[in-house]
């Protein structure tokens, strides 16, 4: 199919990407001519593995091309996905002007087309936005009607940062939400080469479900780390508690790992969208509030342990190993080491810091840290260690690399650290 993605952010781009991959004609649409500039010449805006070479692959080809022209991707193509972001405002609401602004040029667009043009939401946004914002938008833009001119889809991403071209090209499910049966057979269509079960819902139903399943997620991490706060009162290894319980193939392993809390693009937003859209509904929703509360708390309760080994921490270096709010990527959004940072500045700490992708991030947000080259680098002269991100790398250290250090005060927030290596550290939970 010949298909046009609005947007070129992190889902606009590794969608684009993965449908090419499939061997769709893809045109990705960008407003920021260097973005477009930077993809056409097959280089990746964002550290994703593979999304590079994927990229190239797929540019090689001719599968896939970027533009600033709206209009000229709308008109070549059948299906137009919207992938631009719905940041948050400051009342925990989604930001939709960037959804409302993209529905009218496709809708201007659309007025003068005669085809038969479907328009999916990749976008996440709360339940009745499809239905409500982008259709009402697209319609009043074009004098058309949904259902007879064009179609309209929601089909939610499920894409993991650090593994979002093995979570497009390999799915667990496939939802789309549909205004009618004939843009929902559209959308199957395009799917068809895609190894993974679909659920045909509607559109409001479609965009619950990806919110119910960051929120049920984000509720796993925030109760693992309260059994982690609740085990280590107790001298008990949370992993093992955790490990049993993840047996169960009710529960899953997966999303059990205690640590200094979720962060990312996705988890803190949708849950403080969701409580948001609930509260307008007059519900309190209390469970998702508590989770919301826990994983704040627990991004900073690893400088309170801190303090009761190093009670005065003004003066003193800290050195944290790790930025990006998960390992294999370069997003710092809502990451805990901002947090962290923020707290032991408060407190008159110097902060040096290591990450292999992050930093140019971070010292846009704190530049008063101290940068360094590499891990060993940062624990050089160091009064302690705070383990953040759980990249690959810093399994390797070892005592002779933690030597270097002022006093051999470590702090492990994710389980990276290994005992036959490192002779002495705590972990947050454990």
């Amino acid at each position: 199919m010949k298909i046009s993605i609005m947007g070129t952010g992190y889902v606009g781009l590794s969608t684009g990407v993965g449908f090419a991959v499939k061997g769709n004609d893809v045109i990705c649409v960008d407003i920021d001519q260097k973005k477009v500039e930077t993809i056409n010449s097959g280089v990746s805006p964002m550290f994703e593995p593979h999304l590079d070479g994927h990229l190239k692959d797929a540019l090689k080809k001719g599968k896939l091309k970027a533009t600033t022209d709206v209009k000229g991707a709308i008109a070549e193509t059948e299906v137009s996905f919207i992938s631009v972001g719905t940041p948050s405002s400051e009342d925990g609401s989604i930001d939709l002007s960037f959804i409302e602004s993209v529905a009218r040029q496709i809708g201007e667009v659309l007025k003068n087309k005669k085809e038969y043009h479907v328009i999916v939401v990749k976008s996440t946004v709360v339940p009745g936005t499809t239905d409500g914002v982008v259709l009402r938008n697209i319609e009043k833009a074009s004098g058309k009607k949904t259902g007879k001119d064009f179609g309209l889809c929601m089909n939610p991403e499920f894409l993991r940062e650090g593994r979002a071209m093995d979570d497009f090209l390999k799915p667990d499910r496939i939802v789309i939400g549909e205004s009618d049966k004939r843009a929902g057979n559209v959308i199957e269509k395009l799917y068809s080469n895609f190894m993974a079960p679909i659920l045909r819902t509607d559109l409001k139903t479609a965009e619950m479900i990806k919110y119910a399943s960051n929120a049920f997620l984000a509720t796993k991490i925030s109760y693992t780390n309260e059994m982690g706060n609740i085990c280590k009162k107790l001298g008990i290894d949370v992993n093992e508690v955790m490990k049993g319980v993840g047996m169960d193939h009710r529960i899953s392993p997966h999303f059990l790992k205690a640590g200094v809390g979720y962060g990312g693009s996705c988890f803190p937003k949708d849950v403080e969208a969701l409580i948001w859209k609930a509260r307008e509904l007059s519900y309190e929703p209390k469970l998702l509030e508590e989770v919301h509360r826990l994983n704040d708390r627990q991004k900073v309760m690893i400088v309170e342990q801190l303090e009761k080994k190093i009670p005065n921490l003004k003066g003193k270096t800290i050195c944290l190993l790790g930025l990006a709010f998960k390992p294999d990527s370069d997003d710092i959004r809502e990451a805990s080491s901002i947090y962290i940072i923020e707290r032991l500045l408060q407190k008159g700490a110097k902060v040096k810091a290591y990450d292999p992708k992050a930093m140019e991030h971070m010292r846009k947000i704190h530049p008063s840290v101290d940068y360094m080259k590499s891990a060993r680098e940062a624990l050089e002269n160091s009064d302690a260690c705070i383990v953040v991100t759980e990249w690959d790398e810093f399994k390797k250290l070892t005592d002779a690399d933690f030597s270097k250090m002022k006093s051999k005060v470590i702090l492990e927030g994710r389980r990276i650290l290994d005992r036959t290596k490192v002779s002495k550290f705590e972990g947050i939970c454990w």
